[in-house]
């Protein structure tokens, strides 16, 4: 793992390379150099890990690097969306299964945690498992041990488990969203993944990071930002934070015919959001206030929703008029 602080270090477009194997981590801002200092530490050991921090703040990333600075490094990193699992399918995507085990099940498989062996378990989005995932994972944290679907006899993984979250477990927890003693057990050592709009210039090392890695890939000349257009990067919100950024150079880049990104160059650009005074003491920031009050009335509704329809999710997806697919996400993130 690489902390960067200077232009002339190596190319730093692997910030948003989540498969990287030597992560270089851009940015020179207190808060993300905090948190370099903390994956440096933490690699050291072999502690279970929790990274939290909104969409796009690199959480693979900080895990990938944890993994590959630490002494599992020649080992798997095996990483596994925890909201893409379909409930009926926990057990055999964390643990496998042997042949005949169920209808279809022509041949034994191999779970992610026995791909893991001898490295890392990397479960993303892990706000987003239904109880019953929750209850097998945390079955299998507390001796490290598990059985395929079918199999005789347990077998013990050898395993180093991070964890990572867009929303804060605690507070899910609090409000019965997410098991306590779970969480007990992922949270031995957390991370937060500060928000770009919270890193300063840290925007704009990323911004002409990515600037240099999409005009090598295009065979354009070597470009530069604006006055202008540096600004709009400082005070833009960015609510997808290093994600939105590298798409946004991308396209500019893309579309530039210059050499110069500017605000009115292309359809890249963005509104200002100039005058981004902290909040009065007490007063809660507006898009935090929202977010809250939508996850309030989504869970609210969908208590209500399932108590109507016993737990049927099908059923309660034709009620309510959206997709199944979507209705279930959304019932898995608030623990319901």
């Amino acid at each position: 793992m690489s902390g960067r602080t200077s232009k002339n270090s190596r190319s730093p477009a692997v910030m948003a390379d989540a498969a990287a194997k030597d992560p270089v981590f851009v940015g020179r801002s207190p808060a993300f150099t905090r948190v370099v200092g903390l994956i440096d530490k933490v690699s050291r050991c072999d502690v279970s890990v929790l990274i939290q921090g909104e969409t796009g703040t690199g959480k693979e990333l900080a895990a990938r690097a944890i993994h590959y600075s630490g002494s599992r490094r020649d080992a798997p990193f095996v990483p596994i969306n925890c909201g893409a699992i379909p409930d009926a399918l926990v057990e055999s995507e964390l643990f496998g299964h042997v042949r005949g085990a169920f209808t279809d099940a022509r041949e034994s498989r191999a779970g992610v945690v026995s791909q893991a062996e001898g490295g890392t378990l990397f479960l993303d989005e892990i706000a987003a498992m239904s109880v019953h995932a929750q209850v097998a994972l945390l079955r299998f944290l507390q001796s490290l041990e598990y059985r395929p679907v079918g199999a005789a006899a347990p077998l013990r993984a050898n395993v180093r488990i991070i964890a990572a979250s867009n929303v804060d477990l605690s507070e899910l927890a609090k409000q019965g969203g997410y098991r306590s003693d779970l969480l007990f057990r992922l949270n031995v050592f957390v991370i937060e993944m500060p928000p770009l709009r919270a890193r300063g210039d840290d925007v704009i090392d990323l911004a002409e990071s990515f600037m240099e890695r999409f005009c090598s890939r295009y065979g354009k000349p070597r470009m530069t930002l604006s006055d202008e257009y540096r600004h709009h990067l400082r005070n833009y919100l960015w609510p997808g934070n290093v994600r939105e950024l590298e798409n946004t150079v991308h396209r500019k880049v893309f579309l530039c015919e210059g050499q110069v990104l500017r605000c009115d160059d292309s359809p890249g650009c963005f509104p200002s959001c100039e005058g981004l005074a902290s909040p009065a003491p007490g007063v809660t920031r507006f898009r935090e206030a929202k977010a809250r009050a939508i996850a309030e009335f989504e869970r609210s509704y969908l208590a209500d929703l399932l108590k109507r329809t016993a737990g049927n999710v099908s059923h309660a997806a034709r009620m309510c008029g959206q997709e199944r697919s979507r209705l279930n996400k959304l019932v898995r993130k608030h623990g319901l």
